[in-house]
């Protein structure tokens, strides 16, 4: 690409990244601290903090963040350590498994956690049956459905992204580092403990930090749990009362200020290296075969976490059979009618083919914009090239309800961008608002292909004649096409999938990407959640095959995408 073309996808890079990004989070700050009489004030955001409702919504997402990253990190470090470290039956399909949570939307899971784990759920009605628990004073295992329920299904979805980042440092980590700590006599728990702990603590602290934003941004789960007392769940609720409530921007922006301050956090700390001992091992390291005993306890471990981990995906996939589940351990009656109904019914229709509609567009702008980052950030030596890649990696760290708010405020009426929003139809904003939040999944995929790249071989076709923008994509575009293929598949479904934008910027029902329509199925009466189930049911079928391209043609690069 020739320097004059560098330039000119550098400027229109950080135009878009100004408008669509920059401007819509500073739309709502402004707003934020600002009177009526446009005069500076504290006063709307100390109220967040006085005011005790919104104090205690900011305190429960805080808890529900914490307990979620702690349970996490209790979940994926001893997975990682069991798959890095040690030879085990089957534990090549055991970790392609440990990806199982991550293909079903976790609002729509937990509706099947609430079948499978309610006071009339089936673990009750299974150890009723069994003798073991009083038919007049069942547990309730969810905590009237509120915080614990909540911490309860984020764990169950989120623990992967920990997973790949912590295997991936693992794998990463010089051997010779332990082995010397080893012939000096230092035992393997403290090994362990001193060495190999700190040495990692960059990747879990990248995939912790992604967990903790991730879940105390979250907005379907407390939804469908209607539990109301979290912020974000606050901020949805007052989105019929933007004109003349300067609270709900109060409330984003302190969302927004805490959750970007753990990431650059993170990044400060953590962000040189994957590890703290030099980067990547300098010898291969040799994993050790389990005597037969202990390597089928391991394999009996995993396969413990993954079926906790399937628990809300098998609770969708009974519900969308089941004519009555009340009081049972499986459904009265089994029937296709949720699918024939899903398939004939207007709402679900439409609905899919909104969202097919919208994340196709969404793709194609974000593999132009994540090509053209990564390619500048790798190829060339433009000024400011690190402050672009890192603008299109911030999504990363701002909750998608701060950026869905901040594009429903810059689009209201009499606003500089309210034409995105055409006869109330938001296709515009929806496009993207999906590309820019999927983009660090395109950019690091093409930033990964350009490094793989050599650079000779442009400047081969170059010296040939070839053009720089002929040589870019006759070259080097065809050779990293499987790493845009990878994360243009991750982008594409995770747009299909996406939950905040979905919510808060689809307001018409002909408008409805597939995940609103869920969410109004799973709120009507009859059999609106049985519907929504069998929706649940496709779209854990279309992030299968995704997530498994992806895995298959990235493979321990998956986890660099959630950082």
């Amino acid at each position: 690409m020739s320097r004059a073309l560098s330039l000119f996808v550098f400027a229109f890079m950080a135009v878009f990244f100004g408008c669509f990004f920059a401007y819509p989070i500073w739309t709502t700050v402004r707003v934020a601290f600002e009177t009526p009489d446009h005069h500076f004030t504290l006063d709307f955001v100390g109220e967040v903090f006085r005011n005790h409702l919104y104090r205690e919504g900011l305190i429960n997402s805080f808890t529900i963040a914490t307990w979620t990253t702690l349970g996490c990190l209790m979940m994926a470090l001893p997975l990682a350590v069991l798959f890095v470290r040690f030879d085990f039956p089957g534990k090549m399909l055991l970790n392609s498994l440990v990806l199982t949570p991550m293909v079903l939307p976790p609002f729509v899971g937990a509706i099947g956690i609430k079948a499978m784990l309610g006071q009339a759920g089936a673990l009750n009605s299974l150890l009723m049956n069994l003798g073991l628990m009083s038919r007049q004073h069942p547990v309730d295992w969810l905590g009237d459905g509120q915080i614990p329920g909540i911490v309860i299904m984020e764990v169950l979805h989120l623990y992967p992204i920990l997973y790949l980042n912590v295997a991936a440092s693992l794998a990463n980590l010089d051997p010779a580092l332990e082995e010397a700590a080893a012939n000096l006599g230092c035992p393997a728990w403290k090994r362990f403990w001193r060495i190999t702990l700190p040495l990692i603590m960059p990747g879990i602290f990248a995939g912790g930090t992604i967990v903790f934003i991730w879940s105390f941004t979250e907005l379907g789960v407390p939804l469908v749990f209607d539990f109301d007392r979290a912020t974000a769940v606050q901020i949805f609720r007052s989105l019929n009362d933007l004109s003349d409530n300067p609270f709900p921007y109060a409330l984003v922006v302190v969302m927004l200020t805490f959750s970007t301050l753990l990431y650059a956090l993170s990044k400060m700390l953590f962000g040189r290296s994957d590890t703290l001992g030099g980067g990547r091992a300098t010898m291969g390291r040799e994993t050790i075969r389990l005597p037969f005993g202990t390597g089928w306890l391991c394999t009996g471990f995993f396969t413990l976490i993954t079926a906790l981990a399937v628990i809300p995906h098998l609770g969708v996939v009974l519900l969308s059979f089941a004519r009555d589940w009340y009081g049972t351990v499986l459904p009265h009656d089994f029937t296709l009618d949720h699918y024939r109904a899903a398939l004939g019914h207007e709402l679900t229709l439409s609905s899919i083919a909104n969202s097919l509609k919208y994340s196709g567009i969404a793709l194609l702008l974000s593999l132009f914009l994540g090509v053209g980052v990564a390619y500048i950030n790798v190829r060339t030596k433009l000024w400011g090239r690190q402050m672009l890649d890192a603008m299109a990696m911030l999504p990363l760290a701002v909750p998608g309800v701060v950026v869905a708010f901040g594009y429903l405020a810059m689009t209201r009426p009499g606003q500089p961008f309210d034409w995105l929003i055409h006869a109330e139809d938001p296709i515009f904003i929806l496009v993207i608002a999906y590309a820019v939040r999927r983009l660090p999944y395109v950019v690091r995929s093409a930033s990964a292909g350009f490094q793989q790249v050599s650079p000779a071989l442009e400047e081969a076709a170059q010296s040939l004649g070839a053009a720089p923008e002929r040589a870019l994509w006759r070259i080097t575009l065809p050779l990293i096409a499987p790493n845009l293929l990878a994360g243009g598949l991750l982008a594409f479904a995770f747009s299909m999938l996406e939950v905040s934008d979905s919510m808060i910027l689809a307001q018409q029902t002909a408008h409805f990407p597939i995940t609103k329509a869920i969410y109004s199925l799973i709120m009507s009466l009859g059999n609106g959640p049985q519907l929504a189930s069998a929706l649940g049911v496709w779209a854990m079928i279309f992030l299968t095959v995704t997530i498994v391209g992806a895995s298959l043609l990235l493979g321990r690069k998956l986890g660099a995408l959630f950082r």
